[in-house]
């Protein structure tokens, strides 16, 4: 799991300089937002993986332990943070 997401984020990284080179060479501004709107695509995908593991992992123990509460309202404070 640790490798895919490490894979997926070097990936990302990859566009992130791709766009970086494109606005260097003066691109097109339309498919340099085309090129933006695939990194928060892809960012947004990683997150939502990041936290599918955090909430089968970490909040699932928590909860199993007595600490399900805590790790509730820490797990809705973030997913609030992706919905604005």
């Amino acid at each position: 799991h640790h490798a895919a997401l490490v894979k997926r984020l070097n990936r990302i990284e990859g566009q992130v300089r791709g766009i970086g080179r494109m606005i260097e060479e003066d691109r097109y501004c339309v498919d340099v937002l085309t090129q933006v709107s695939a990194v928060q695509s892809a960012l947004d995908a990683l997150a939502l993986q990041l936290l599918e593991h955090h909430l089968h992992g970490c909040v699932q123990h928590a909860v199993k332990s007595g600490q399900g509460d805590h790790a509730i309202a820490e797990a809705l404070s973030v997913i609030r943070k992706f919905a604005r």
